[in-house]
């Protein structure tokens, strides 16, 4: 009786004592810096059936002998800041490059280059599958509403190897299908395209699988590829129908450094 008592009450004084002191080890340990570097070719603008060169870069840290925490490679840039009950929260950041008539070949009007703000959330529901989902607001250029949700089955040996690939949806309101998608009395003077005014809602769907391979203690290797069918309204515009093309495709391919200790 004594220890059915007793050994419940002792447990929150071990927990507390144990974390303290396992904390104060690990926060010993030196951290490691894994820098990606590359190139990628991602859609010039959303519905173009061209592609851009851009630069395919991500940073990320890990300290002592802990691996590397799984980034999708088509994700914003961010990083949790808040762990809770399973789940991460952090702020997103995402850019979009500027749209033109000379980039759509028809004198349509243009959409400068726009910086997304927003945060993203996202949990492990197994151990090899994570689900995330991101919203983000425009403060320049299409100052709209736009996210994602995915998820990503990740199979991994450490930081040796990893191999990802999931599924993906987009979603933008009705303001930025009108940014991109939008064709309107003045645009449809102009170029001789049917008027289009699009509503939000899913504007993509897709998929995206990505590979890391370690060579070595310092250098790795980082690629992916992404495939997106354009949905909806987005889909039934000129400016994928006749200017451009519902099927967008992406990819990179990056050389990575290892700072720090080995482990």
């Amino acid at each position: 009786m004594f220890l059915r008592h007793a050994v419940p009450a002792l447990l929150p004084a071990i927990a507390f004592a144990f974390p303290a002191h396992a904390q104060e080890e690990v926060a010993r340990e030196p951290f490691r810096t894994r820098v990606t570097l590359g190139p990628q070719l991602i859609p010039s603008h959303p519905g173009s059936d061209k592609v851009s060169l851009r630069p395919f870069v991500d940073v990320t840290r890990a300290r002592g002998k802990n691996e590397f925490e799984f980034e999708a490679p088509d994700e914003s840039v961010g990083f949790p800041v808040l762990r809770t009950s399973g789940f991460s929260i952090g702020p997103a950041l995402g850019f979009e490059g500027k749209r033109d008539a000379d980039a759509l070949g028809a004198p349509i009007h243009k959409v400068g280059f726009s910086v997304e703000a927003g945060a993203f959330v996202q949990t492990w529901i197994a151990d090899s599958l994570r689900v995330r989902a991101e919203g983000r607001k425009g403060v320049t250029g299409h100052r709209a509403w736009t996210g994602s949700v995915s998820a990503d089955y990740v199979a991994r040996k450490g930081d040796d190897w990893l191999f990802s690939i999931g599924p993906r949806v987009t979603l933008s309101d009705t303001k930025y299908h009108r940014a991109y998608f939008g064709i309107t009395s003045g645009d449809s003077a102009a170029s001789g395209l049917l008027a289009h005014d699009p509503k939000g809602g899913v504007q993509a769907v897709g998929i995206t699988a990505g590979y890391l391979h370690q060579l070595s203690p310092r250098w790795g290797i980082a690629t992916y590829a992404r495939y997106d069918r354009l949905t909806g309204d987005a889909a039934e515009s000129p400016v994928a129908r006749t200017l451009g093309s519902r099927d967008q495709f992406a990819g990179g391919i990056a050389l990575s450094y290892t700072f720090g200790p080995r482990r």
